[in-house]
C-alpha cells in the first residue's frame, strides 16, 4: 500500500501525535509498505523518508503558547497536498485543522480513500483556556470537530475504548470508530539500571508528559509534599510545557528535595522509567497515554488518576493503582501504600510486564494495517465516505476548491509536460 499520512507537527519529538505517526510510519515501512508525511517543514524532520514539507503556519501573539505546547501549525499548500496524495491508495488525518481538510478534499476529488484518528480530546484545548471542566464548552467543541471534520471521514482510530464510547456519546453517527492503541516500541523493556549517583538513596517517583493544566502535575507535588517520605522521595518530571515555571515554583513550596525536570530522547527514558519506583499519571484528561504503557511495559507500577475522561485509569490492575481524580491527598495514600509494601509492588511488577505484551506496537500495527486494507476495498465499491447532507454555503465552499484543486492539477501537469 501506498499511504499518505497527514499531520500538522512531525518534527517536535515532545508531541504524542508526533510520536505516534513517526511510530506506525517505521512499522508500516518495515512490513513493505510505502508512507509519505505531508506535515510542516521543521529541521527535525529534514531528511525523513517520503517526506512532503508545507509551510508553518504562525499565529500572532498565541504562537509563543503553542510553541510551549511543542506543537506546530500547517498551511495548507495545495500543491504540494496534490503531489503527496497523487497515486496514493489511502489517505490517514491525524488531526482535524486546516492541513487536513484540504488533504480530504483532495483525496475525495482523486477518488482516494481517507481515515482519520481521533487524537485531539476537546479537553487539550479547554484546559489551557481555563475552561476545561466546563462540560458545556467541551460538548461544544466536540460538535464542532464532527460537523466540520469527522462527519466527511467514515472510519475512525481511536486510541482507546473510552474515547470510542466519547464519540458515541456526542453522536458522531455517521463514524465508525477502531479502537486501537497507540503501541510500545520494543525499546521500552526491563532493564536493570542503577540509580544514578546523587539518587541513589532516594524512593524515585516518575511522571511523562506535557507540563499543561489537564495533565495535574500539580497534584503529585502536593501529594508528595503531604506524605511523610517527603525527604526520601525525589521527584522526575520528563517533558516541558508552559506550566514548567508554575511547577517548579509550586515544587520549591512543597518538595525537600528539588524537582528535576527535563525532555529527554527515548534511550534516556528508558533509563530513567527502568530505575524509577514508581510511576504516576495524574492526567485528568487523557486518550491513552502511551507513556504509562512504556512504563509499566518495564515493569514500573503506575498510579492513575480515575478522571471519567482519562482512559489511562483502564491499566490498573488493583485498586492501588487508583487515586481519586483531582484529589492530592488520595494520591498521597497510594503513594505511602507503595512505599510501605514492596513486596506487593514487586508482585505487581511481575504482573504489568506481562500485562502489557498486548499493547506492542507490532500487534497494534496490524490492527491497522487490516483497517486500512478493508478501507481500501471498501472505497471499490463507493462505501468509503459518508453520504452527509451539505449546506448551500459548505456545497459552495466544496465547489470552489474543486475549482482552485483543477487549476493546481493543470499547472502541475504543464509543468511535466514542459
Amino acid at each position: 500500500m501506498i499511504i499518505v499520512f497527514v499531520m500538522d507537527s512531525y518534527g517536535n519529538f515532545s508531541n504524542g501525535t508526533t510520536a505516534t505517526a513517526r511510530r506506525f510510519a517505521s512499522s508500516l515501512r518495515k512490513r513493505g509498505h510505502t508512507v509519505r508525511v505531508l506535515a510542516a517543514n521543521s529541521e527535525e524532520a529534514k531528511g525523513e523518508q517520503d517526506f512532503y514539507p508545507v509551510t508553518p503556519f504562525k499565529f500572532p501573539i498565541f504562537q509563543p503558547l503553542i510553541d510551549k505546547q511543542g506543537f506546530t501549525f500547517a498551511k495548507a499548500d495545495r500543491d504540494v497536498i496534490y503531489k503527496a496524495i497523487k497515486g496514493a491508495d489511502l489517505v490517514h488525518l491525524f488531526l482535524p485543522f486546516p492541513l487536513e481538510v484540504a488533504a480530504r478534499r483532495t483525496a475525495e476529488q482523486l477518488n482516494i480513500p481517507v481515515t482519520a484518528a481521533f487524537h485531539m480530546q476537546p479537553e487539550n484545548v479547554t484546559y489551557t483556556l481555563y475552561m476545561g471542566k466546563n462540560k458545556s464548552v467541551n460538548n461544544k467543541m466536540y460538535y464542532y470537530l464532527y460537523d466540520n471534520f469527522y462527519r466527511y471521514v467514515k472510519h475512525i482510530h481511536c486510541p482507546s475504548k473510552m474515547i470510542a464510547n466519547q464519540l458515541k456519546k456526542h453522536h458522531y453517527d455517521t463514524n465508525i470508530t477502531h479502537v486501537i492503541s497507540n503501541g510500545v516500541v520494543p525499546a521500552f523493556k526491563p532493564m536493570d539500571v542503577a540509580k544514578p549517583e546523587e539518587f541513589k538513596d532516594k524512593y524515585v517517583i516518575l511522571m511523562v508528559g506535557r507540563l499543561s493544566r489537564e495533565k495535574r502535575q500539580d497534584l503529585i507535588i502536593k501529594a508528595i509534599g503531604r506524605s511523610k517520605y517527603n525527604k526520601r522521595i525525589q521527584l522526575i518530571l520528563c517533558g516541558q510545557g508552559p506550566q514548567e515555571k508554575i511547577i517548579r515554583k509550586l515544587s520549591k513550596k512543597h518538595l525537600i528535595n528539588p524537582v528535576e525536570i527535563k525532555f529527554v530522547k527515548q534511550p534516556e527514558l528508558v533509563k530513567i522509567i527502568n530505575y524509577s519506583d514508581l510511576y504516576i499519571h495524574s492526567s485528568d484528561a487523557e486518550i491513552e497515554a502511551i507513556a504509562c504503557i512504556e512504563a509499566f511495559t518495564c515493569g514500573i507500577v503506575p498510579v492513575i488518576s480515575d478522571s471519567p475522561i482519562s482512559a489511562t485509569n483502564q491499566f490498573a490492575l488493583f485498586d492501588k493503582c487508583l487515586f481519586k481524580n483531582g484529589n492530592y491527598k488520595s494520591l498521597q495514600h497510594r503513594i505511602d501504600y507503595w512505599i510501605e509494601h514492596p513486596a506487593i509492588k514487586a508482585e505487581y511488577s511481575k504482573k504489568y510486564i506481562e500485562y502489557a505484551k498486548q499493547f506492542a506496537i507490532e500487534k497494534e500495527v496490524t490492527k491497522l494495517e487490516k483497517v486500512f486494507a478493508d478501507v481500501i476495498k471498501e472505497n471499490d465499491v463507493g462505501k468509503a465516505i459518508p453520504q452527509v447532507q451539505l449546506s448551500k454555503s459548505q456545497m459552495r465552499k466544496n465547489e470552489k476548491f474543486e475549482e482552485e484543486m483543477q487549476q493546481i492539477i493543470e499547472e502541475i501537469e504543464r509543468d511535466k509536460d514542459e
